[in-house]
């Protein structure tokens, strides 16, 4: 990056002129600050502690020849992180802030339950906070990271979403904490999730079980 190698040009500059001003014997006796202090914000205090561990892994020296690329690996390999921001406090301070991905739902990958992440990544279940919708069937994760994207783009909250089903045609089923299902399009899946809010919406359609959108422009309600 420009600016780290400006700091760098900068520090060489400073220790030259320190060079020409003092013998060698008080040269040898500069000594430059190593990195004191990680703050990471952004997760919880376990999660905390455990990313600062790995860091620390890489044995720090100093905030001038710091290589960002080794920690940014660190950070970005851990599941629970969507986006950070590193930041170079001198002397001796380095604070990394974490914006924590948002837990969508979970799964069973080879007979483990995991957590799916908005970042596209799986986590232990020791991390779940709050119930999330289970995925039955198995979609790859890029999948279904699209799919939610397009009910966020909806009508629908995902705050009513109980239970994804995912089918080999690639195309979704999602059952409703009220235990209503919708059948959804495949090509027009925006469009039918749109049209079923309708239907769920509508005052004529009280005892509706289930509402089957997978046609274009035409709803089949099933009492």
């Amino acid at each position: 990056m420009p600016q780290q190698k400006g700091k760098k040009i900068l520090f060489y500059i400073l220790i030259l002129l320190i060079a020409g001003s003092i013998n060698n014997t008080s040269l040898t006796k500069i000594q430059i600050q190593k990195i004191k202090d990680i703050k990471i914000s952004g997760l919880n205090v376990d999660e905390n502690v455990n990313l600062l561990q790995n860091i620390q892994g890489l044995n720090l020296k100093n905030l001038f020849f710091l290589n960002g690329n080794e920690i940014s690996k660190i950070i970005s390999s851990n599941s629970l992180v969507e986006n950070f921001e590193i930041f170079k406090k001198y002397p001796n301070t380095l604070d990394i802030k974490i914006e924590k991905t948002n837990f969508l739902a979970k799964i069973n990958r080879n007979g483990k339950i995991l957590i799916v992440g908005s970042n596209g990544k799986l986590s232990n279940t020791k991390y779940l906070e709050k119930e999330l919708p289970f995925i039955f069937g198995k979609p790859e994760i890029k999948e279904f990271i699209k799919f939610t994207n397009l009910i966020e783009q909806s009508k629908f909250s995902s705050k009513e979403i109980k239970n994804f089903y995912f089918f080999p045609s690639k195309r979704w089923d999602l059952e409703l904490e009220n235990n209503i299902i919708l059948k959804l399009s495949k090509d027009h899946t925006k469009l039918s999730l749109d049209q079923a809010f309708e239907v769920l919406n509508d005052n004529n359609f009280n005892d509706v079980n289930i509402i089957d959108a997978r046609i274009k422009n035409q709803i089949i309600i099933n009492d």
